[in-house]
C-alpha cells in the first residue's frame, strides 16, 4: 500500500468549482459524525429482533463489510479526487452512461432514504422523552427537520461541516454515557450479561439471524462512503482520506460494540425490540436515579439530525459531481451565491418530503438504504480492481487486491434475498424505476436539444 504525497488535486485548476475548505481533522469528524448517528440511536432494538441478544455480533459482521469496502474507496478517492464518489468510479470503469446514471441515482436515493428514515425517528420516542408529547406528529416534525437541514446545506459546506463537528462531539458524548451506564450496571452485579450472548433460532437459523441483523446494523456504519463526495472541497484529499476513513470506522466500531453489549445486557429484549428509542430504554433502566431522560433525548435527536445533514449534503454533492460529467442535466451543477449546488439541494429535499408522505412503513427506509448501497459497494470493489489498468500521474493509496476481492464477495452475500424481507427489494426497485424514468426524460430532452 502506498499513500499520496501530492498536496494538490491534479484534476482541477485552482480557484474553480467548489471551495476547498475541509481540513483533515474536519474530514475525520465528518466521517465519525456521519457513522455515529441515527443507526445506533434508533436501530439497536431492530437488530436484536433479528439476531437475538447477541446484538454486538451483528454489528461486528457489519463492521467487517464496511471496513473491507473502505479500502476500495480509499484507493479510488486518492486516485480520482473528485466529487461524485462511487458513481464516478463506476463511470470511469465501465463507461456505460446508463449504468453510471443508475449508480448515481441509487447512491442519491440511499442518501435521501437514510435522511428520511432519520427524520421519521426525530418524531418518535425520543421526541416524547424530550417534550412529553404522546403520539407526536411524526410526518410534520420530519418535514420541518428536513427543511432546516436544507437551509444549513444551502448556507455552505464549511459551515455544514463545522456544525457537524459540534454535533459529533455531542452524539459521541451520548454514546460514551451509555457505555458508562453499562460499566456501572455490570460492576454493580445487575443486568443480564448472558442475554448478550444468546442468538435467536437454532442451527442455520442462527446464521440467517446473524446476517439479517448485520444487514440492519450495517445502516449504522454508513457514512464513510459519503465523505468521498467532498473530495473537491477537502484540503490535500489524497493525503487526508486514508487516515481519516480508517480512524472514523475503527472508532465507530469500538463504540458500537460496547453500546450494543450494554443495551442487550441492560434492557429486556422484548422491550428493546419494540422501542424506536432503544438507547433511551438503557438510560431509564440502567440509570433510573439520574434525571437525564430529557437531556439524553435531546442528545439523541441532535445525533439523528446530524445523520440527516450529512446524508443530504452527500446526495446534493453527488448530483452536482455527475452533472459535471454530463450524466445528469446541467441544472444540477448550478451553484448559488454561496457556491453551493442549490438545484441539487432542492431536488433531494423534495424527494425526502415525498417519501415521508407515501412510504407506509418508514422503518423500511433504513433497510432500503443498506440494500442500495450494498449493490453500489459491489460495483465499487469491482471498479477498483478494473481501474488498476488505468494509471494516473500522481501517487495514491493502493489497497491489497485480496481485500478488494473479499469486499466484492461479502457485498454479494449481503445482496441475497435471505438477508432481508421482499418488501425492501420492492421499494428499492420502485426508486430505481423512478431513476429510469428520469433518465429517459433527460435522454429525450438532450436528443431534442441536439436536433434543434
Amino acid at each position: 500500500m502506498t499513500t499520496d504525497t501530492d498536496t494538490t488535486d491534479p484534476t482541477r485548476p485552482a480557484g474553480e468549482g467548489l471551495r476547498r475548505v475541509i481540513s483533515r481533522p474536519m474530514l475525520t469528524f465528518f466521517i465519525v459524525g456521519d457513522i455515529l448517528g441515527a443507526g445506533i440511536y434508533s436501530l439497536t432494538g431492530a437488530v436484536g429482533g433479528e439476531v437475538g441478544g447477541a446484538i454486538w455480533a451483528s454489528f461486528l459482521v457489519a463492521f467487517a463489510l464496511a471496513f473491507l469496502t473502505a479500502f476500495a474507496y480509499m484507493e479510488l478517492v486518492t486516485k480520482y479526487p473528485q466529487a461524485a464518489g462511487g458513481a464516478l468510479y463506476c463511470d470511469r470503469a465501465f463507461r456505460i452512461k446508463f449504468l453510471s446514471f443508475l449508480v448515481t441515482f441509487a447512491i442519491m436515493a440511499s442518501g435521501v432514504t437514510s435522511a428520511t428514515f432519520a427524520a421519521s425517528r426525530i418524531g418518535g420516542d425520543y421526541f416524547t422523552g424530550l417534550f412529553g408529547v404522546e403520539d407526536p406528529p411524526m410526518v410534520l416534525i420530519g418535514i420541518v427537520s428536513i427543511l432546516l437541514v436544507a437551509a444549513v446545506n444551502l448556507w455552505g459546506v464549511a459551515e455544514s461541516v463545522r456544525v457537524n463537528v459540534v454535533i459529533t462531539c455531542i452524539e459521541l458524548a451520548g454514546l460514551l454515557f451509555i457505555i458508562g451506564v453499562g460499566v456501572v450496571v455490570l460492576g454493580g452485579g445487575d443486568g443480564d450479561p448472558g442475554q448478550a450472548f444468546t442468538f435467536s433460532g437454532t442451527g442455520f437459523g442462527v446464521v440467517t439471524g446473524l446476517l439479517s441483523g448485520a444487514a440492519t446494523a450495517f445502516y449504522a456504519f454508513l457514512g464513510f462512503e459519503d465523505s468521498v463526495n467532498l473530495a473537491e472541497e477537502t484540503e490535500e484529499p489524497s493525503r487526508s482520506f486514508p487516515p481519516a476513513m480508517i480512524t472514523g470506522l475503527v472508532l465507530a466500531g469500538v463504540v458500537y460494540l460496547l453500546v450494543a453489549f450494554t443495551a442487550a445486557m441492560t434492557v429486556p429484549l422484548d422491550v428493546l425490540t419494540e422501542s424506536t428509542a432503544p438507547l433511551l430504554e438503557v438510560v431509564r433502566l440502567g440509570a433510573p436515579d439520574l434525571p437525564v431522560t430529557e437531556l439524553f433525548s435531546a442528545v439523541s435527536i441532535i445525533a439523528v439530525t446530524n445523520t440527516m445533514l450529512i446524508n443530504m449534503l452527500m446526495a446534493s454533492r453527488l448530483l452536482y459531481g455527475m452533472a459535471q460529467r454530463d450524466v445528469l442535466p446541467g441544472a444540477f451543477g448550478r451553484l448559488g451565491v454561496r457556491r453551493t449546488p442549490w438545484v441539487s439541494i432542492a431536488f433531494t429535499t423534495a424527494i425526502s418530503i415525498v417519501l415521508l408522505f407515501f412510504v407506509d412503513d418508514l422503518g423500511d427506509l433504513s433497510d432500503t438504504t443498506v440494500l442500495l448501497l450494498t449493490a453500489v459497494f459491489l460495483l465499487v470493489n469491482l471498479s477498483a480492481l478494473y481501474l488498476r489498468r488505468d494509471p494516473v500521474d500522481h501517487p495514491h493509496f493502493r489497497a491489497p487486491t485480496v481485500v478488494l476481492v473479499l469486499g466484492a464477495v461479502v457485498s454479494l452475500i449481503f445482496l441475497l434475498p435471505m438477508v432481508r424481507e421482499a418488501s425492501i427489494y420492492v421499494l428499492a426497485l420502485w426508486l430505481l424505476l423512478g431513476g429510469v424514468a428520469l433518465w429517459a426524460l433527460n435522454w429525450a430532452f438532450l436528443r431534442r436539444s441536439a436536433a434543434r
